[in-house]
């Protein structure tokens, strides 16, 4: 194969060097096929014409990042030796291209991952809500309740810790001190007034003084009473919620728009699933009723201290008035920790919580989750300062029941009623 230029020979080389040569000069260099001559110029690489340079074929020239190419061009339109290996063909260069792995697409992925985030979101939060509104207990029909008065502004919740002992077993029952007595009977109750102009909670003593009136029965439907002077806790033992409303509403002139009712157990299991709740004791006491043995300080109690905090009477002078207060100050307690970011925003915590507590509540068959909320949220704002805390007023006791005070009740149910900032005091 003849590797000299087209159109050269043996006999128009002349004098000069070449095959067979003793001369100590070089050759003439041939022109090797990977390298490419210059496009321009009188030499094409076909024709009579000589190669520039004095016959020699011009060599390549190394461009920095672009290998060898011809003097003319330096290579720039890929045909020099290096052929585009060094301008990142295989190991990708600028802006990722030559058959390298692309940049990633980060505006697209923060896009996609904030979509499905919020489909998450949207997902968890309406099975919560569908899981939740399942476990409440709709059992009260307050449509049974007669003669009742005009709603006024705002909404009132009747709260009731009632001393069920429902779902304990014997161990629980001397554990938690709570007797073995059969059926149920209020321990505590509260008028929880939500308004705009500060939410009010108001203790009802089980020993208030009260006309239990005419009622319609809970299960034979007939109208009954009326049962005159009782103490308050009578109306529930006689014919349960339905008829504790009607004493409350006949007794105040305040309507009842919501019922709440919790037991034994569902209170202790809320205050265990809420990691304990943390109060400030005032005086030190004991009741070995209850089982409470507590020292004067701050201090977080579990769910079996708690029940003995709220269900100690025995300890006090003025027995009935002081548990109402205590109960004030724990639930309140209660509603503020389960309110805080440790418990809300750790579903290990929370769904545990909720799950304790809705299990355990009794509520009227017209209350929703929203109206639940806003009592919750109502109870967190008066332990925080945010409303009102009191007893119903009180003027006296006649054969060991305490008499409400008539003319403050009325100026406070006249508050609520309009919604209007409270001003009656219960001292």
């Amino acid at each position: 194969m003849n590797d000299w230029p087209e159109g050269w020979s043996d006999e128009n080389r002349g004098d000069r060097y070449g095959r067979g040569s003793a001369s100590a000069q070089p050759e003439s260099a041939r022109v090797m096929r990977q390298v490419r001559r210059a496009a321009s110029g009188p030499y094409q690489g076909s024709g009579p014409a000589s190669p520039p340079y004095g016959g020699v074929p011009q060599q390549p020239t190394y461009i920095d990042g672009q290998g060898y190419g011809g003097a003319q061009d330096g290579g720039h339109d890929g045909g020099g030796y290096d052929g585009g290996y060094n301008t990142g063909h295989v190991y990708g260069g600028p802006g990722g291209t030559g058959g390298g792995r692309p940049r990633p697409d980060w505006r697209r992925r923060i896009k996609w991952t904030a979509v499905t985030l919020s489909v998450v979101l949207v997902v968890t939060t309406v099975g919560t809500y569908f899981w939740a509104d399942s476990k409440l207990n709709r059992e009260v029909d307050l449509s049974k309740v007669i003669d009742r008065p005009e709603a006024g502004k705002g909404t009132n919740y009747l709260i009731v810790g009632s001393d069920s002992r429902a779902g304990l077993s014997d161990e629980d029952k001397k554990k938690l001190h709570t007797g073995s007595a059969e059926g149920k009977r209020t321990d505590s109750m509260m008028i929880l007034h939500v308004g705009d102009n500060g939410d009010t909670l108001i203790s009802l003593p089980r020993d208030s003084n009260v006309t239990i009136p005419t009622f319609r029965g809970s299960e034979s439907g007939k109208i009954k009473g009326p049962l005159g002077a009782n103490k308050l806790n009578a109306a529930y033992a006689f014919d349960g919620p339905t008829l504790l409303v009607r004493t409350i509403e006949y007794n105040t002139g305040l309507h009842i728009d919501h019922y709440v009712e919790i037991g034994f157990a569902g209170f202790a299991n809320i205050v265990d699933a809420v990691g304990g709740v943390t109060i400030d004791i005032d005086k030190g006491f004991k009741d070995k009723y209850s089982g409470a043995d507590f020292a004067a300080g701050k201090q977080t109690l579990n769910g079996e201290q708690a029940l003995a905090f709220v269900r100690t009477r025995h300890a006090f002078a003025t027995s009935d008035l002081q548990r109402t207060k205590n109960q004030q100050k724990f639930l309140s307690a209660l509603a503020h920790q389960v309110a805080t970011p440790s418990t809300v925003l750790n579903p290990f915590k929370l769904y545990p919580t909720m799950g304790a507590g809705l299990d355990s509540l009794i509520v009227d068959k017209d209350m929703g989750l929203w109206d639940l909320a806003s009592m919750f949220w109502a109870m967190k704002g008066v332990s925080g300062g945010d409303g009102t805390s009191m007893n119903m007023p009180i003027s006296g006791s006649v054969g060991g029941n305490l008499v409400w005070d008539k003319a403050k009740v009325k100026t406070l149910v006249n508050q609520l009623n309009n919604d209007e900032k409270v001003t009656v005091s219960s001292e």
